[in-house]
Parts: C-alpha cells; sequence; structure tokens
C-alpha cells in the first residue's frame, strides 16, 4: 500500500475506526487525556500505567483509499507491546467498490456490505453490481474449495447475498429477465448455505421468466381511486367521528405506508430525478406517502370550505374538530398526519377566515398554536427532531412531561410516523453540499456513510411501527374516500365566497420574510463537523453534526431545495382571534445555508449560494434549486438551470437569466457576467426566459400526482414543505 499525506481540511480527513463510529469520515472530540497530533497523524492516550497510541494513515491500493488506524497498547515496563490495524474505504472506483464487498469483513470494515447496498443506487446499477460479482467469483481465489484463502471467500460471498436477498429482493426482481440470476446461481459455493442461496436466486428467475411472458403491465404501484362525487359529499359528517377514530384511521394508513417505505428512495440523487422522462416511476414508496399527506391536506381543506353557506359559528366547529383530531395525533406520535393538518390550518384559504377564527374557542386556537411550535422551522426543525430523539423509539407519547395514558389510545403500543419531508431536506442537503467523486475520479464513499446515517434513523423509526395493530372503520374510510379534489384555485374561490377579501388593514400582513445568508465551502473543513452534537436518536450520529453546522444560521429548512408554487399570495389581514394572545409568526424562508455573511471565512474556499430557477413556460410554476458559486458565470447557472428542468444544457445561449424582485420588479443578470455577484440580496427566486420572449407569468396549480411535490396547499406566504 502507499500512504498518503495527512491532511488537515477538505474531504480528506481521515475517519476513525469504523468499530468506533459509524460514520468512518468523522473523527471524535479528544477528550483530556487524549493528544492528537495533525502532522504526525497520532494519538496518545494514557490512563495510569497503561497507555496508548493510535496512527491514523491514508493509504491507497490498486483503486481505493482507505482510511487505517493503528493502535499500540503500551503497558508496564516489563509487559510487551500489543498493536491492531483497522482499515475502512474512503473512496475508490466502482468495480474495486463492488468487489471489496467480498473482503470488507475480514479487513475489519464490518459496515462496508450494509452501506453498500442502501446506498449504491446514487452510483451504479444492479445489473453492472452483479456482472462485476460475476467476473469475480469465476476466478476465485485459491487453488481448490478446501484451500485456506477459498474457505474465507466462500463465506464472504453467501453473507454479502443472503443479506442483499434479505434487505432488498426487489433489486433482483427489477432486473426484467432471468439471465444474469441463472449465471450467478452455479457459481455459489456448495456449501449449504451456498445452496440455499442458490434456490433462492432460481425461484426469482422463474418469476422474471413468467413476467416476460405475461402481457405487459403498468408500473405504477399505487391503484388510483375513483374520482369522488361532489354531490355526496357531506363535510359536516366529519363532526360526527369522534377524534380520536379519526386519528387511529389515520394512523393506520400513515403506518402502512411508513412501513411499506423503502429508504433508499429518500436517497437526495434519487428522489431529485423523479420528475425526469422515463423515470415516473422511480421512489413509489416515497410518493404514496407524498400522495397520501396531500390527501389528508385536502381533507381538511375541503371540509372547511366546502359548506359555504354555513355560519362562522359552524364553520368555527369544524376547525376546532380537526385541531382536536390533530392533537390525537400527537398522543398516537403520527407527526405526519398531525403536520399535514396543521399545515392544511395554516394555509392562505383557511387562515385567511377572520371571522370563522374569531368564532374558534380560545382554548382550542392556544392548543393549536402549541401544535404548531411542534414543527417551527428554527435551527432546521430541532424541536420536531428532539421529539423524535426522545419519542422516537419509546412505546406511548410524552405529553406535557408525562406519559400518555394508555387507557386513551388502547393498550398497544405507538409506533412513529415521522414527518418524512424532515429526512428528505437532509438528504436533499448532503447531495448538493457534498461531492460524489474525488479529484481523482474515485466514487466518494464517505458521502455514502453520511446518507446511510439518516437511512438508519429512518429503518429505526420503521422498526417501530410494524408490530402496530389497528381496527377499520369503514363509515370513516368511505366519507375520507368521498372528499373531492379542491386544486389552488378552487380553494381561493370558496374561501372568497366565505368571506369577501378586503383593503389590508394597517396591521401586520403575512408576507413572508426571506432570509439570505452566504455559506462557505462546506468541503473545505472537515474539522468543525463535529462541534455540534444533537442527533435524532440515543446512537452517535455525525450526519446531525454535519446538518447541525451546513444550518446554523437558517430559520427554516432549506427551502432552496424545494419545489414551489410561485401563486401570489392573498393580501388579507391576519385573523384578529389569532392575535395577539397568540401571536402569529410570519414564516421565515431560508434559501441558503451556512454561516453569517458577516464572517469573512479567508482561504476556506468559493461562496455558494442557493438560488430557485424556474422557467418562464406556461407550466413554469416549479422551482429548480441550483448551487451557484462566487466562480459561476451566467452560461453555466443558465446550463444547469436548463438541465434541471429536463431541457438541452446547450441551448443556453437562448436563454437570459432574469432575477426577480420585490414588487414585480426584474433584474436581468448579463450575459457574461458572475451571478453570484450580480444578483442582489433582495431575492433568491429567478426566470429563465427565452431571449426576446415577453412571455408573462402565469401561476398554474401543481398536481400532486405528477410533480409528487409536497403538499398542495400554500401555508402562510408560499412555504412549502417537501424538497424537491
Amino acid at each position: 500500500m502507499i500512504p498518503r499525506s495527512m491532511r488537515t481540511g477538505g474531504m480528506d480527513l481521515p475517519g476513525v475506526e469504523s468499530r468506533d463510529v459509524p460514520l468512518i469520515g468523522y473523527r471524535p472530540l479528544a477528550p483530556d487525556n487524549v493528544r492528537l497530533s495533525s502532522q504526525s497523524g497520532q494519538v496518545t492516550e494514557s490512563t495510569g500505567l497503561n497507555s496508548s497510541e493510535s496512527t491514523v494513515l491514508e493509504e491507497e491500493e490498486d483503486g481505493v483509499i482507505y482510511h487505517v488506524v493503528v493502535k499500540q497498547q503500551h503497558g508496564a515496563p516489563t509487559s510487551a507491546t500489543s498493536s491492531s490495524r483497522s482499515q475502512s474505504v474512503k473512496a475508490g472506483t466502482e468495480e474495486k467498490l463492488v468487489q471489496h464487498l467480498l473482503h470488507s469483513f475480514a479487513m475489519g470494515d464490518s459496515s462496508f456490505i450494509t452501506i453498500f447496498l442502501s446506498t449504491y443506487r446514487s452510483f451504479t446499477s444492479t445489473k453492472r453490481v452483479l456482472d462485476i460479482l460475476i467476473d469475480r467469483l469465476q476466478h476465485p481465489p485459491g487453488e481448490s474449495t478446501r484451500s485456506q484463502t477459498r474457505q474465507p471467500f466462500n463465506r464472504a460471498v453467501c453473507m454479502v447475498f443472503s443479506m442483499w436477498l434479505s434487505e432488498y429482493p426487489e433489486d433482483f426482481r427489477s432486473l426484467g429477465e432471468p439471465g444474469l440470476l441463472l449465471r450467478l446461481a452455479p457459481l455459489l459455493p456448495s456449501d449449504p448455505s451456498g445452496i440455499e442461496i442458490r434456490g433462492r436466486l432460481l425461484r426469482l428467475a422463474e418469476e422474471l421468466n413468467e413476467q416476460a411472458l405475461l402481457p405487459d403491465s403498468s408500473s405504477d404501484r399505487t391503484i388510483a381511486s375513483p374520482p369522488a362525487d361532489p354531490t355526496k359529499f357531506d363535510p359536516t359528517n366529519i363532526l360526527g367521528f369522534p377524534a380520536g377514530l379519526i386519528a387511529e384511521q389515520l394512523t393506520k394508513i400513515e403506518t402502512e405506508l411508513f412501513v411499506r417505505l423503502v429508504p433508499y428512495h429518500c436517497l437526495g440523487s434519487l428522489w431529485s430525478q423523479r420528475d425526469k422522462k422515463g423515470r415516473e416511476g422511480v421512489c413509489w414508496s416515497v410518493r404514496a406517502t407524498v400522495r397520501q399527506f396531500n390527501r389528508l391536506a385536502n381533507a381538511v381543506m375541503a371540509s372547511c370550505l366546502w359548506p359555504t353557506q354555513l355560519r362562522s359559528q359552524q364553520r368555527a366547529c369544524l376547525l376546532e374538530k380537526w385541531i382536536s383530531v390533530a392533537e390525537e395525533c400527537r398522543a398516537r406520535k403520527n407527526f405526519s398526519s398531525l403536520y399535514a393538518i396543521v399545515s392544511a390550518l395554516q394555509s392562505n384559504p383557511v387562515h385567511r377566515l377572520r371571522k370563522t377564527w374569531l368564532e374558534t374557542d380560545r382554548e382550542a386556537v392556544r392548543r393549536y398554536e402549541e401544535l404548531s411550535n411542534i414543527f417551527s422551522e428554527k435551527d432546521n426543525y430541532s424541536q420536531s427532531r428532539e421529539l423524535l430523539k426522545e419519542e422516537g423509539t419509546s412505546k406511548f407519547a410524552n405529553l406535557d412531561g408525562k406519559m400518555t395514558n394508555r387507557r386513551q389510545i388502547g393498550s398497544t403500543a405507538q409506533g412513529t410516523v415521522p414527518y418524512l419531508g424532515i429526512f428528505l431536506t437532509d438528504l436533499t442537503m448532503l447531495d448538493t453540499a457534498v461531492k460524489d467523486r474525488l479529484e481523482n475520479g474515485y466514487i466518494n464513499f464517505d458521502k455514502r456513510r453520511r446518507e446511510f446515517e439518516v437511512l438508519a434513523q429512518i429503518r429505526l423509526l420503521q422498526s417501530s411501527c410494524k408490530n402496530c395493530v389497528f381496527l377499520t372503520d369503514e363509515a370513516f374510510l368511505q366519507w375520507y374516500q368521498s372528499v373531492p379534489s379542491l386544486n389552488e384555485e378552487e380553494s381561493y374561490r370558496l374561501s372568497n365566497e366565505i368571506e369577501v377579501p378586503c383593503e389590508p388593514s394597517s396591521g401586520r400582513t403575512l408576507n413572508p420574510t426571506v432570509i439570505i445568508t452566504r455559506c462557505p465551502n462546506l468541503n473545505s473543513s472537515r474539522t468543525s463537523l463535529v462541534a455540534d452534537s444533537d442527533g435524532l436518536f440515543d446512537f452517535p450520529s455525525p450526519v446531525c453534526h454535519f446538518l447541525s453546522k451546513f444550518t446554523k444560521h437558517m430559520k427554516s429548512p432549506s427551502v432552496s431545495c424545494l419545489d414551489v408554487d410561485s401563486s401570489p399570495p392573498t393580501n388579507d389581514p391576519i385573523p384578529s382571534a389569532l392575535t395577539p394572545s397568540t401571536p402569529i409568526k410570519s414564516h421565515r424562508r431560508s434559501v441558503s445555508c451556512g454561516n453569517n455573511p458577516t464572517n469573512n471565512n479567508k482561504g476556506s474556499g468559493p461562496d455558494m449560494r442557493i438560488v430557485r430557477i424556474r422557467m418562464d413556460l406556461q407550466d413554469g410554476n416549479m422551482y429548480r434549486s441550483i448551487l451557484v458559486t462566487s466562480n459561476d458565470k451566467t452560461p453555466t447557472v443558465i446550463s444547469s438551470a436548463l438541465e434541471k428542468h429536463s431541457q438541452d444544457p446547450k441551448q443556453a445561449s437562448r436563454y437570459e437569466l432574469i432575477q426577480l424582485l420585490p414588487d414585480g420588479k426584474e433584474l436581468v443578470i448579463p450575459a457574461t457576467g458572475n451571478v453570484f455577484y450580480a444578483m442582489t440580496s433582495s431575492s433568491v427566486d429567478f426566470l429563465l426566459r427565452r431571449q426576446g420572449g415577453n412571455t408573462p407569468f402565469r401561476s398554474q396549480p401543481i398536481s400532486t400526482e405528477t410533480s409528487a411535490t409536497f403538499p398542495r396547499i400554500k401555508a402562510k406566504g408560499r412555504r412549502q414543505l417537501f424538497p424537491k
């Protein structure tokens, strides 16, 4: 092996032993009795008469870069010195990473197989992985099956395929044809484990062969419900169901969806590509959760808006009912339904109903504000994350410092259904901030370790939901399925029929506050990523250190990573029922991340901002997030934006980049200018317009079935909840 030089900054800071910390790419803070030398790469720890010395190296061998930790234990002067060595992969070529699956366990990199199988779809395909493994099995080590090197190799082969078939059988079913499986099966070891795996592969090959003979069927895994008949919908029927029963049925739906969620579908590199042509079927499990969120939000809005003839007191009863349902969802640790209900009540069409909120019980409004605070965007959903840490794997919710009364929600334990948007935001930020490859072209496997840390949190929560048992209430489900779908135009029309729009009052209005920050190059210093420690659960979570540092100055999740509807907000005054005793906080939308612009990080690389760009088309109401550095010129940004919108980036010369300023003003960025310095700090919204075109903006409702963007509603000034 060839030792590589020690580096104190950037992505090349070596990690620690894999058996000590789940994510290899981070070094833990040294305790008082540890001396760390960055120049020599040595760590010395002494306790009494014994002392240990650890040397951290970075070595490269045949297409793979390893983090190596050598520990030397020094005892009494008369005792011998013992040493141990462990290594883990930092980066490598595609072929070498796949081959490392068969050698990682013997080399002490015990977490490599799990991380690789969870994240490999970000940089390769199942067919390519099987091709490389088949080639390796055709040339195994050792001269005979009983040789000293062949037996450990055979055990590794059985371990890899046993784990793969158990955890991700859909990978093999997605091959479409059985050829690869038929080539692989005879190459497996002839021991009992190999024979069992061979049988499973042959059964899968038979399934693929039968599917090939059947007529082509739709790849959509969801069955579309028949359109609801508005004439049969009675929104006031919701008042006849107990709030606990409604919450129980919603939790049943959400739990079933969450258990079926495929964690790797949440990876930023996959989720961000979901709208590209030919990828309509990807991330189907996340899309199902998105549809349920939007469906529930629609049910709340429709029940509050559809009966336009109701008096304000009657409509207030509907608001109070949904607030009670939200409380019951909180007691069942169903944060997904809770957030959908809260977001619907915060949407402009419902929020602007001043007279209705005036008639709403003040105690109910107070409880509603408390529930809303759970999802405060301050410090990147810090309060929601803290709740997941406290209750993520507990049997019951902790309300007001007391465990929920089991009699209120049944005697069975409650799983935790999280708001999935938090994890999607984290993974999107990781995918945006960390490069996929090193400068030498090697795949950056450290990035996959960080992503796996987030996926592991999802899987831990899924395990808490697998044993939950629910009863079905057909009467409620029938009402739920009868709710008609409202688009944004219809919602505003109904809201305006209930209360006629009026001129803005002298009080505060619901105009969002935009906070713009500048962030340094996130790859420039990994030594600072371990300064904070807010893991979602009780196990160490270095990725949360990364995200905590990444969002330290954020007032909300990275909205720049979201698909945002550009419909203009209404100018209705804030309902006085919510002020001043329960003041409304205008939603701050962070459009970037990182350190305060007043901090001068000299030598930390180019500055960055994440901006949002849409195209000036008839359906161009969808923003795409683009990372703009201080080195990017206008053609580069336009090409990136075109590619994000599934357009030809080679046509960049035909477009001009326009910054959308407040009060409807526009700023045309010079064709050869530096976008980072040309843009103003008053907005991060941009428009791509064909040169010479005069097409005006047109705000179109977003179809949740095609874009799978979460949710359809607009919450107090165009706030969006799910990342692009």
